[in-house]
């Protein structure tokens, strides 16, 4: 049985898949300090909670923050006795290498998502991540990783004009009901709302009109299913596509060994 784990900024997710679909998905905080044995104590909890009554014999990890991985490898190692694949280091490899300038090193995130929507989609793909960052992938025709955009996340823009406008509260992100606001908190919902379905819009259709090709926009990530509510803005949304990454790069490296 295969623990998927994907670690971001903010949220780490534990999946566990027996090879055709996902019996449980849990989520976490990301916090670096945890150690292996509070990981194992957290998940043999919730797995016992949910009944969830399977032998762990392998894992995978995707991490954009490196000082988590030791911890996971250690969970790993002692708990499941297997020895994790971690996207991004030599010993796994990818379906279809990315295609970047010599020297760059793509987020384990954004390799994932491309194989998992390459995998269910084809090829000629921009995902947008709704993450810590918004990110927009583009996914080759061969379904390589060749490039992107890297813009502020949602979450991250509100709290930047809460803290450096101090007479602006914190707000939740939530589709106004008009785009004039009528008090604070509505206005700056609509400039946060309409704003990032602008970004969305334009950004993808400059890579469009770069990329000189019809290209599917795939959306994914904690908050696609809100911006789905503006229309034509995307042309699938997949909430598990991440996860569905890694059992995609787990299987071409079974093949492969």
């Amino acid at each position: 049985m295969l623990l998927a784990i994907d670690c971001g900024n903010t949220n780490t997710v534990f999946s566990i898949w027996d090879g055709t679909e996902f019996l449980a998905t849990w989520r976490t905080s990301t916090e670096w300090q945890r150690t292996a044995d509070q990981y194992y104590v957290w998940l043999a909890t919730l797995m016992q909670h949910r009944k969830v009554d399977v032998e762990i014999d392998e894992v995978i990890i995707s991490s954009t923050v490196p000082r988590v991985v030791f911890n996971l490898r250690v969970l790993a190692d002692r708990y499941f006795n297997c020895r994790p694949l971690v996207v991004g280091k030599p010993e796994c490899a990818l379906p279809m290498p990315p295609r970047v300038d010599a020297g760059t090193t793509v987020g384990p995130d954004r390799l994932v998502n491309s194989a998992g929507a390459f995998d269910r989609h084809g090829g000629n793909l921009i995902v947008v991540d709704f993450g810590t960052a918004t990110t927009f992938d583009v996914v080759a025709e061969d379904g390589a990783y060749v490039g992107g955009v890297i813009a502020p996340g949602v979450n991250l823009s509100l709290e930047a004009l809460h803290h450096a406008a101090a007479a602006l509260p914190h707000v939740d992100i939530s589709r106004p009901s008009g785009v004039i606001g009528t008090n604070t908190v509505a206005c700056m919902q609509s400039g946060v709302y309409w704003g990032y379905v602008g970004v969305v819009r334009e950004i993808c259709a400059r890579i469009r009109a770069e990329y000189a090709k019809p290209m599917k926009i795939i959306g994914t990530g904690g908050l696609a299913r809100l911006f789905e509510q503006a229309e034509n803005l995307f042309d699938a949304i997949e909430d598990d596509l991440t996860m569905h990454g890694l059992t995609v790069i787990h299987d071409f490296n079974k093949e492969t060994t």
